[in-house]
């Protein structure tokens, strides 16, 4: 029995002696006056700290007017040796110039708290914000889906001080982020490493449709620009950004056949040709004239009957061997009559599932190069690519 006892005693005393050892010591904060205007010189102070036991850790710095800000705030740690550094800045912005008191904060699960603390003083801060000044996010509404109408978004602002981070995103609801390119020719750094130097900036996003990507799905969006300087001050600007009609439009001539007729066409007389061109992908195609059933001559183009090139209109075209005009397949037609098209926002579309059959003639009053040359049919997306190129080709004997 008395043996029982003194090892009571015994375990009270080791246990009260661990209880009475401190929770939190070897604290250090050295340089206690730093200068943080990422001139290489005291920009930053090293705080160590040792953990007896399992704690949530802060590290604050109370300003001359009494208020806490905090660099951690109730951080879980285990029992350990730790250090971090320190550059002035919290939450994203450079304290002010002036005394501080620093402080650690350890409190246990069962509330038991210690604190040390010790003078702090901050000189000649680099408490300039970065800005992105002039933010802004245009069209608002975007269709990605390559029919030349509000196919991409420029992003633009004006960065007012040299940065080493500069990121531009777009953002979903579940924080997806998109990446968002940079264009060529504004202000950037001069090499990879080097700061992002004042001046303006212009971002365009095309929803990866270009690189032959599926867009993100239709929805309201977030465009996120960020940027922190050489000490840590940090700046974010956001705008929303609606995606509608998006999607990689797809077109083909089918079974990529192209009939033409008749095989001998005497001097003067009309070459008529047709086709079938389906829409098999999951948006609207974007089409212009001149309808089905137009009548070229040969010495004239599609920019000579007045229906110019539009940069993502889609078009059925004919081109011939010996063709010197300078632009390939000057003969073009929409894909499909005013009766077969669905009129959006005042344009022209061919919807998805829907295929057309499209006829043309060419009347060949000019004499070829050849007397026999080919003719060959193509689908052009145009200022994008061709999509369907020297479709079918086919001799035709020209009289003369």
């Amino acid at each position: 029995m008395r043996l029982a006892v003194l090892g009571l005693v015994v375990l009270s005393v080791l246990a009260a002696g661990c209880i009475s050892r401190p929770l939190l010591y070897d604290v250090k904060v050295a340089p206690d006056v730093i200068s943080p205007n990422a001139d290489g010189r005291d920009d930053v102070t090293r705080i160590e700290y040792k953990l007896r036991r399992s704690a949530d850790l802060s590290i604050y710095f109370l300003d001359a007017e009494g208020e806490k800000h905090y660099f951690r705030e109730n951080k879980r740690r285990s029992s350990g040796k730790y250090n971090v550094y320190f550059g002035g800045v919290v939450e994203g912005r450079m304290l002010p110039d002036g005394p501080y008191t620093w402080g650690l904060e350890a409190t246990e699960l069962s509330s038991h708290t210690e604190k040390v603390e010790g003078p702090f003083t901050i000189v000649d801060a680099d408490t300039v914000m970065p800005e992105l000044r002039n933010f802004s996010v245009y069209p608002q509404v975007f269709t990605p889906n390559q029919d030349g109408i509000d196919d991409r978004v420029a992003i633009t602002f004006y960065l007012n001080k040299e940065v080493r981070e500069l990121r531009v995103y777009v953002l979903d609801e579940e924080g997806n982020k998109y990446p968002v390119s940079q264009k060529e020719g504004v202000a950037k750094p001069r090499e990879i490493g080097e700061p992002w130097v004042p001046g303006v900036y212009t971002y365009d996003y095309e929803g990866g449709v270009d690189l032959g990507a599926t867009p993100p799905p239709d929805g309201i969006y977030t465009v996120v620009a960020e940027a922190e300087d050489l000490v840590g001050n940090k700046v974010r600007e956001t705008s929303t950004l609606t995606i509608e009609h998006g999607g990689v439009p797809r077109a083909d001539i089918v079974n990529a056949a192209v009939e033409f007729y008749p095989e001998v066409v005497p001097l003067g007389g009309t070459l008529t040709f047709t086709a079938t061109v389906e829409n098999f992908g999951s948006v609207p195609v974007r089409t212009t004239g001149p309808p089905p059933g137009t009548t070229y001559t040969t010495s004239e183009n599609f920019n000579s009957l007045g229906w110019y090139e539009e940069p993502g209109a889609w078009r059925f075209g004919i081109d011939f061997e010996g063709n010197s005009s300078g632009r390939p397949y000057p003969y073009r037609f929409a894909i499909g009559s005013d009766a077969e098209l669905t009129v959006i926002n005042g344009e022209k579309y061919l919807m998805p599932g829907q295929w057309v059959t499209i006829v043309g003639h060419l009347q060949i009053i000019d004499k070829p190069p050849r007397i026999a040359p080919h003719y060959w049919a193509g689908l052009i997306h145009e200022d994008v690519r061709i999509v369907n190129d020297h479709v079918d080709p086919q001799v035709i004997n020209i009289g003369f």
